[in-house]
């Protein structure tokens, strides 16, 4: 065949139109206004990150992380203060249940959390940083009976919003079950003691040697009364002993430590219940001298309700666990222990087998009881089931007279304890000016299912220095060492930033039709809808899950 340049080829007119979806011509996106082929647009959107919504203080916790990441520490540290009077304490002795809830977990390990607020409430106790400013005064008084994390929280915070708040507490050193229940291992002295004094520095009056009897009484003087004393007696349970039996309780044994008044237990020390305060009791036997410390304990550890952390700690320094056991008799440097077995209903039944374990001292850590006193002239003040009955608004059937923390049911820990004192304060904050409150939007939780997590590098989380084993017998140093700021920084930017957010330019570069623009930074992004097309891919690729497609509105 002959070639001939002048032929052109046949090409059906068909070929030139181009598919829907395609934007007509190379580069030519922004001259073509693809925004009416769509049926849905992105929407951009802030959902609840598992770690706030884990925590019990109601922390932002994904915000400070953010700052911290960014190595604005102070500002991280001030995001916490909003909400937290307490990040270097809480950074020791918090369990962390915003790690228990992190998405990161399914990916490799939790984010840190905990040891990242340690590090930047320790750098604000260093460098001596201050709370942001309170609102202007009000003029309203407010007292505050008991001075452990629920009370002084709620200090903090009706100081916050301009109030005149005093602290009345019966002890002759303030912090309540910080001071007088967790050990100096777990809670330095210093520490405790550096961050009551900032929120007395803040304008809390805090009145020492000052047991309050009456709050009736107290509304003579102050416009509202907050109830914070805690659960600081010891349960009482009858354990069969002779008469040389030692027998004590494990609050009065680290009460005596705490105010450093001497105590002997001996060399076997046996301690009687599963719960925080009885590993606590063991381990503090075992630097007071104790070669055996022994926890007995009816049931298994499944059911125990001590912390796993504080478990794994306890066995490294030498202390034992008699599961499923139960004293029957103590006596003569001895006690019968009865094996027990679980029924079918999981509660403990006799077996009928008995052992007999050395024990110098019987430590007895079976819970913590209210002191009724505080209450009991005020009648129209009830206790149901050993607590305080409140309503939704914390207060008490007495008019200006509020309750918070091991006084009313909660989950007794320091956590919670210092969210009921947020808590508490918004509420009396809201009875004092006559306002109804308004209930925040809360939106729905950040699931991992919405995240692209192969966006992600694997980062396996910093592990937390800790003093050997064989220091820990006879010292009450702490235990479990800090951060340091380049760890606490790479902690920090482990955050995934889940279903929020963070300006990774994701969503502007994988946009075909240049439909995502840039506000600025700090103001996120906007869609012209003019050119987005609905396409979805911005929401497919959104790393944090913070784009939804919605329904075209029409």
């Amino acid at each position: 065949m002959t070639e001939n340049a002048d032929l052109i080829p046949f090409r059906p007119a068909a070929w030139d139109k181009k598919p829907f979806a395609i934007t007509l011509n190379v580069g030519s996106s922004l001259a073509n206004k693809t925004g009416a082929w769509r049926t849905e647009r992105p929407v951009y959107v802030d959902r609840m990150p598992p770690c706030n919504d884990a925590c019990p203080a109601g922390e932002n916790v994904q915000q400070w992380l953010y700052e911290a990441e960014e190595g604005g520490y102070e500002r991280a540290w001030q995001k916490i203060m909003l909400d937290n009077p307490f990040p270097a304490i809480m950074g020791r002795v918090c369990y962390h249940p915003c790690q228990t809830a992190c998405n990161r977990a399914k990916l490799d390990e939790a984010v840190g959390i905990n040891a990242v607020e340690r590090f930047l409430g320790d750098e604000a106790i260093r460098q001596g940083w201050t709370p942001p400013p309170a609102a202007p005064p009000t003029g309203r008084r407010v007292l505050v009976i008991g001075s452990g994390p629920c009370g002084l929280s709620a200090a903090y915070h009706l100081a916050r919003l301009g109030h005149a708040v005093t602290v009345k507490e019966a002890a002759a050193a303030p912090g309540g079950m910080m001071r007088y229940g967790i050990p100096a291992y777990r809670l330095p002295r210093d520490i405790l003691d550096a961050e009551i004094d900032r929120i007395a520095q803040f304008g809390v009056r805090i009145e020492l040697d000052a047991r309050v009897d009456d709050p009736l009484l107290a509304l003579a003087d102050y416009e509202a009364v907050f109830l914070a004393i805690g659960a600081q007696l010891a349960k009482r349970a009858y354990v069969p002993a002779g008469e040389s039996a030692r027998i004590l309780d494990a609050l009065s044994m680290l009460r005596s430590v705490a105010d450093e008044q001497p105590i002997e237990l001996g060399r076997h020390v046996v301690v009687y219940g599963g719960g925080n305060t009885a590993v606590d009791a063991a381990r503090t036997a075992r630097r007071l001298g104790a070669t055996d410390p022994v926890i007995v304990y009816r049931r298994t550890r499944a059911q125990m309700p001590a912390q796993d952390e504080e478990m794994r700690e306890a066995e490294a320094e030498g202390v034992r666990v008699r599961w499923l056991s139960t004293i029957r008799y103590a006596d003569g440097g001895q006690i019968t222990v009865e094996k027990m077995r679980l029924d079918e209903k999981g509660f403990p039944q006799p077996t009928g087998e008995f052992e007999e374990l050395p024990a110098d001292a019987v430590v007895l850590a079976l819970g913590q009881e209210i002191d009724r006193s505080v209450v009991e002239h005020a009648p129209s003040i009830d206790v149901v089931d050993g607590t305080v009955s409140v309503d939704r608004h914390m207060m008490t059937g007495h008019p200006g007279i509020f309750a918070g923390g091991d006084l009313v049911p909660s989950a007794r820990t320091v956590t919670e304890a210092v969210g009921h004192g947020k808590h508490a304060a918004r509420e009396i904050d809201t009875w004092l000016r006559g306002t109804v409150p308004t209930g925040a939007h809360r939106p729905p939780l950040a699931g991992f299912e919405r995240l692209n997590t192969w966006y992600y590098s694997d980062a396996p989380a910093t592990v937390r220095p800790q003093l050997d084993a064989a220091r820990r017998a006879s010292t009450f140093d702490e235990v479990v060492g800090g951060l340091d700021e380049s760890t606490a920084l790479f902690e920090a930017r482990r955050c995934l930033s889940c279903g929020n957010c963070f300006e990774c330019d994701n969503c502007y570069g994988v946009c075909p039709d240049n439909a995502v623009i840039k506000i600025g930074p700090g103001n996120r992004y906007t869609i012209d809808l003019d050119f987005c097309k609905g396409c979805g891919i911005c929401a497919a690729e959104c790393p944090a899950g913070a784009i939804d497609m919605v329904p075209e509105e029409t």
